[in-house]
């Protein structure tokens, strides 16, 4: 009985063990499902309060440019176009991923093709200290140094505060995602597609820009997602050098506004379940919607690359 003892007794600690970390890790994944459907809901209702307690329209908001909301609690009234806003947020992030992209798949490159031991003991390292900044920070020496600049070399009506200012900050801020994502996806190719490719004559760069990156081009992509999610995501370092003016960017120098910069100026001033705050929490959820739309998208590129490789 002893010896049965012996044997069975680590078993059952072992199951015990097995059915608490399994119970533990099922819990915490039904709380991130719960907790996420929640900020849904409360967006949801929060967001919708300005087109059904209010009245307005839906089209009003997305391409009208007149925002003068009313804010008396229970009061409507006013105006609560927000294309300006929206605008501003597609111009800054547009631009901020067409100038960290290239950057960022060269880095990624250079990472895990060129020089593999450096990239991973000096440059990867170096990459990555980028996300832990602070946002402030990054607005910050945008404020002190780019704003300035760009008023120097360019001499812009408006001062140094642009589309510009605002889409080098988040070009800076989206570049470690983009890079180190990418960066993955390229070391995941298997080496005897660089074998193949060498073995049929290819050169170095060839091998790299016509099957390398070809065979990563859904990580790529998930990364370059990812990157823009963050912009669209990021208020403080956007609101210190995009001049915050409600109105249209006539150029890449001009001034304007974005959906983070505004809400994050405004909330803290307006009045609960006014026609203000209301409108703030709708570009709040428009925000929510657009989040949720880059991770369809991320989903949709991981199936299809599965699909892929069957």
């Amino acid at each position: 009985m002893s010896s049965e003892k012996l044997v069975k007794t680590p078993f059952k600690e072992k199951l015990k063990h097995e059915l608490v970390g399994r119970g533990f890790v099922t819990v915490c994944g039904f709380f991130i499902i719960i907790l996420t459907l929640a900020i849904g809901i409360f967006l949801i209702v929060k967001g919708s309060g300005s087109f059904v307690t209010m009245g307005h329209t839906i089209t009003e908001f997305l391409f009208s440019a007149k925002w003068d909301p009313l804010d008396v609690p229970g009061k409507s009234g006013g105006k609560i176009g927000s294309a300006v806003y929206i605008v501003g947020s597609l111009y800054t992030c547009g631009v901020a991923l067409l100038i960290a992209t290239p950057f960022a798949l060269g880095a990624a490159i250079f990472i895990s093709e060129i020089a593999p031991k450096a990239g991973k003991v000096l440059f990867r390292p170096a990459v990555e200290i980028f996300v832990g900044i602070p946002s402030v920070v990054y607005g910050w020496v945008g404020l002190t140094i780019l704003v300035p600049l760009i008023k120097k070399i360019f001499h812009p009506k408006m001062g140094g505060y642009s589309v510009l200012a605002a889409a080098i900050v988040l070009s800076v801020m989206i570049f470690p995602t983009i890079c180190t994502v990418s960066a993955d996806a390229i070391s995941s190719i298997p080496q005897h597609y660089r074998m193949a490719a060498y073995g049929l004559g290819s050169t170095r760069w060839q091998v790299i820009w016509k099957v390398v990156v070809p065979a990563a081009k859904n990580g790529i992509f998930t990364g370059i997602i990812l990157g823009l999610a963050r912009a669209f995501g990021e208020a403080l370092a956007v609101a210190m050098v995009i001049g915050k003016t409600r109105a249209f960017a006539k150029n890449i120098l001009s001034p304007t506004n974005n959906l983070t910069a505004a809400i994050a100026a405004d909330m803290g001033n307006s009045a609960n379940n006014g026609e203000r705050n209301l409108a703030l929490w709708s570009m709040a959820l428009l925000l929510f919607l657009i989040s949720m739309f880059f991770i369809f998208l991320i989903h949709m590129i991981s199936r299809q690359g599965e699909k892929a490789q069957k």
